[in-house]
């Protein structure tokens, strides 16, 4: 499911449980709801509240983790392009061709990744399916140095399409560990429970029906950051394209 999918499910799950707490207050025997009981529900309410706290805590702080890892990996992948640009128009004029093509690969790819509908195959997808450094290493074992100067630009060449090679496997590996959903389902458990116990002991009156839901909309939202930021190169928070734009600002002339 979406990240905006599971999301609204947690919205849901937060509002049917402050909603099914405010219609257990009139069911309730009155001694159920005495100043004892209320004492001892905020006292578990307050145990569980802070699991959830801290768990949420954690997983924004890992999110963004992996989010600014993403776009230190996206930027590091456009410094290592322009320094390829520069040493491959040292070579000569028989780069040219491998020039071309690496300035409409990178432009192809920043339009699949940032710019095209998720039904087209963007995102991490096109990550994975992207043959440009495979296409790229090809042409360039087709060049025969000249002299010294080529072949040591060459061999230059060859170690940083090897380091944007590693880079690439390294920004698919960092994709490959999605939240466990068994995870999210105890976190909207805790959550919900957290709510009922809120309406257990609320007045019925529109203010706060209003915060409740302020309030559940506010921990869903977080729960959507979490899990968008878990997945930077999909969704609708993306890692930033801006270095490879630089990039392609830059190359090719």
């Amino acid at each position: 499911m979406s990240s905006i999918t599971i999301s609204l499910i947690i919205l849901l799950c937060l509002s049917a449980g402050f909603l099914l707490g405010m219609w257990l207050q009139h069911r309730l025997p009155d001694h159920h709801l005495s100043k004892e009981s209320q004492d001892t529900v905020k006292l578990g309410t307050g145990m569980v509240a802070t699991m959830s706290a801290l768990i949420l805590g954690l997983l924004v702080s890992s999110a963004k983790s992996s989010f600014d890892a993403m776009n230190l990996a996206i930027a590091q992948s456009g410094a290592r392009i322009i320094q390829l640009d520069h040493y491959l128009a040292e070579y000569g004029p028989l780069s040219r061709p491998i020039r071309d093509q690496l300035k409409t690969s990178v432009a192809q790819q920043v339009d699949k990744v940032w710019h095209t509908s998720a039904a087209g195959g963007s995102g991490l997808r096109a990550v994975e399916k992207s043959t440009t450094l495979l296409d790229m290493q090809a042409s360039l074992r087709a060049l025969v140095p000249q002299n010294e100067r080529q072949k040591s630009g060459l061999s230059q060449i060859q170690q940083i399409c090897s380091e944007m090679w590693q880079n690439r496997l390294l920004i698919l590996e960092q994709q490959q560990q999605p939240l466990t959903p068994v995870f999210i389902v105890l976190l909207a458990f805790w959550l919900a429970m957290l709510f009922l116990s809120f309406g257990l002991f609320a007045p019925r009156n529109a203010t706060v029906f209003a915060v409740l839901l302020v309030c559940a909309v506010s921990v869903s939202s977080a729960v959507f950051l979490i899990l968008e930021m878990s997945h930077p190169l999909d969704g609708f928070i993306k890692a930033s394209e801006a270095p490879l734009l630089k990039a392609l600002e830059l190359i090719g002339h």
